[in-house]
């Protein structure tokens, strides 16, 4: 995706580094917030080793999986403000992950990344093909842009968004899932 602006400000998409590792854990956290808020009992120390954890999981598995995909880092006016993952399969595009900071949620820049993606794949001519919790608030996202779900994987919905004329593929592809 190439580099975008809007009124005044400078959206950028641009390939992680190891110098990123420590934006990238505060972020993890950020995105797991509310499921913190429930461990009272926890301390702030074991919370964060807990998360330290999962992210490290999270990260080896997304490489171990998906280790051609594109691990971008979301910047805004230069400073770093979330993650866009995104992996690219001959039938498919697959939104590993979007993440961003707290303050920058809600003001419109997944609905601009996610369009984006999907004209991409009309392009194309491939499914855009996610995972969400029904509990994300990104869902509400999808289904305002048109991803339908076709299974549920574990606590995991898979969603298609399918550009006209790819219906067939798009079952073929959901039959694949549910048959594992």
């Amino acid at each position: 995706m190439r580099p975008s602006s809007g009124a005044s400000i400078d959206i950028r998409l641009r390939p992680e580094a190891e110098t990123d590792l420590a934006f990238l854990r505060v972020l993890y956290g950020s995105s797991r917030e509310r499921e913190m808020a429930l461990l009272a009992d926890w301390s702030a120390e074991q919370k964060q080793t807990f998360l330290d954890g999962q992210f490290a999981a999270q990260r080896g598995y997304y490489r171990e999986h998906y280790a051609d995909a594109d691990f971008d880092i979301i910047e805004r006016d230069g400073r770093p403000i979330g993650r866009f993952y995104v992996a690219t399969t001959p039938r498919q595009i697959i939104l590993m992950d979007i993440t961003l900071l707290a303050a920058e949620r809600n003001s419109g820049l997944g609905d601009r990344l996610v369009r984006e993606l999907q004209a991409r794949a009309a392009r194309e001519q491939k499914i855009v093909s996610l995972h969400v919790e029904d509990d994300n608030p990104a869902r509400r996202l999808y289904d305002r842009l048109g991803f339908g779900e076709v299974a549920a994987v574990t606590f995991y919905k898979l969603m298609h968004w399918v550009p006209a004329g790819l219906e067939a593929l798009s079952e073929s592809l959901a039959a694949e899932v549910r048959a594992r």
